[in-house]
């Protein structure tokens, strides 16, 4: 068992490069049968590579005395292979109250953390965990519960490239099984952690409920979920050098920006248009987490509908995505609103606002006194007096300084804090049309406020109706 073991491991490591000769490898050892089966096999092949292995221990004081004693357990088992340990004492509890994430979560952050300072403490090159094929199963499984794309199905890597670290993992192969014989073989001690008996974490939930309730329907579960996550490896390694390819080849890259042209864009596959979105957000460093289907949908969206021409979408706090007829800009920076400003005159009966995507339609009308009373204005229809104004209007977008009378209410207040106090989004604040006379006076915000001008009364001859439509 121990040759094959070995062996296994050894042909992996050789096979996917994970370790090479006279390399520094911090062990990541927790102290459960996993990480002490990966300690000892790593030991028994490093003198053989030369390898240089350190020991980390990460403390989450999450169980008292029983994360003490794991932590001098994890020493003492160093200590007995002549190799260096670092131990991390860390009050994950603590930084959950300040951070507001999960336990789980909150924990291997910290543990992440720890574990690149060791590394580069003693100049490692490579982190070794040790997560296996059944964790690998789990993984996937979570994954799907909670709804995933292909990408997911991936699963763990064996290998990643993380802040100049690679992270590997020499078990993802091996079976829970084949590790605990191995450390009965050999007579080894090792901890149990209580906490892997807690149903209230998610993962605890799948290995000891979902899989064992899915078995009876497929005996080699963990097995099938493993080959799901190689088969899906290759396919999604090809995807994502199929995308590189496209990216070089039809983006444009700017400060703080990407661009690209839509025709290009829209005769890509489905497939490939999802990851290049992906991709350019991820060049502008934006998390993963950000990048759910619903918010590169939205995106690939306004690229690919024809009836759009200038746009912008605002798709969180950092992320505008601009298009300017054919040209796809994605950037963090604001956009800059381009100035618009129409004249109305007496002529004018209809008037298009491609900044906002509507029609802006002007009836010019007399009316008697007794006509007056319906009226009404609201938020995407206007009357004003014709005898109360001076022609020619503008329609056109915000300007510094911009003040508005209200309707309604006593004095005056800046456009720009009217939009603020109705929480207006960004990209819609600067394109906003608003009506204004010859005088300068700001008599209507299309779409959201009139002044306390040119009101209609029983003194009214002559009416002009603006309505708002958005197309």
């Amino acid at each position: 068992m121990e040759h094959d073991l070995v062996a296994r491991v050894e042909q992996r490591i050789k096979e996917q490069k994970l370790v090479a000769p006279g390399d520094v490898v911090v062990v990541a050892v927790s102290g459960g049968p996993d990480s002490v089966a990966l300690l000892h096999v790593l030991f028994v092949l490093g003198e053989k590579y030369s390898w240089q292995l350190v020991v980390a221990h990460v403390n989450h004081q999450f169980r008292g005395e029983e994360s003490d004693a794991e932590a001098a357990f994890v020493n003492e088992l160093a200590a007995s292979k002549g190799l260096p340990c670092e131990v991390g004492v860390i009050n994950v509890p603590a930084y959950i109250e300040e951070t507001a994430l999960n336990g789980q979560a909150a924990a291997r952050e910290k543990r992440y953390e720890f574990l690149h300072l060791v590394a580069d403490q003693y100049g490692a090159n490579r982190i070794a965990l040790a997560h296996h094929a059944d964790d690998q199963a789990e993984t996937v499984m979570m994954r799907i519960l909670r709804g995933t794309g292909p990408s997911g199905l991936t699963g763990m890597p064996e290998r990643r490239l993380e802040k100049k670290v690679e992270l590997i993992r020499p078990f993802l192969r091996i079976y829970k099984a084949d590790i605990v014989n191995y450390c009965a073989q050999h007579e080894m001690l090792y901890c149990m952690d209580s906490s892997n008996e807690l149903r209230k974490y998610f993962r605890n939930q799948i290995r000891l409920d979902v899989l064992p309730m899915l078995k009876p329907y497929n005996e080699q579960l963990p097995e099938s979920l493993n080959r799901l996550t190689e088969l899906m490896q290759a396919e999604d390694d090809y995807l994502a050098k199929e995308t590189e390819r496209v990216f070089q080849r039809i983006t444009v890259t700017g400060q703080a920006s990407y661009r690209l042209e839509r025709g290009d864009f829209t005769e890509l596959h489905l497939a490939l248009q999802r990851r290049l979105i992906k991709l350019i957000l991820n060049c502008l460093c934006l998390g993963m987490d950000r990048l759910e289907l619903g918010r590169i949908e939205r995106i690939r969206e306004l690229i690919v509908h024809d009836q759009v021409s200038n746009q912008v979408l605002q798709v969180d706090e950092e992320l505008y995505i601009v298009r300017e007829y054919e040209a796809i800009h994605f950037q963090t920076i604001v956009p800059s609103p381009k100035s618009y400003a129409y004249e109305i005159g007496f002529e004018t009966s209809g008037l298009s606002l491609p900044e906002v995507e509507a029609s802006l339609y002007c009836s010019w009308m007399s009316v008697q006194s007794n006509d007056t009373i319906d009226l009404i204005s609201s938020a995407t229809d206007v009357y004003l007096d014709l005898d109360q104004i001076q022609l020619p209007l503008v329609v056109r977008n915000r300007r510094s300084g911009d003040r508005l009378e209200p309707h309604g209410l006593n004095g005056s207040k800046k456009v720009k804090d009217m939009f603020i106090d109705a929480k207006m989004p960004l990209s819609r604040r600067d394109v906003i049309p608003l009506l204004v006379d010859a005088s300068g006076q700001i008599l209507w915000i299309a779409g959201f406020r009139r002044s306390k001008h040119a009101l209609i009364g029983p003194d009214t001859e002559r009416v002009l109706h603006m309505k708002l439509v958005l197309q």
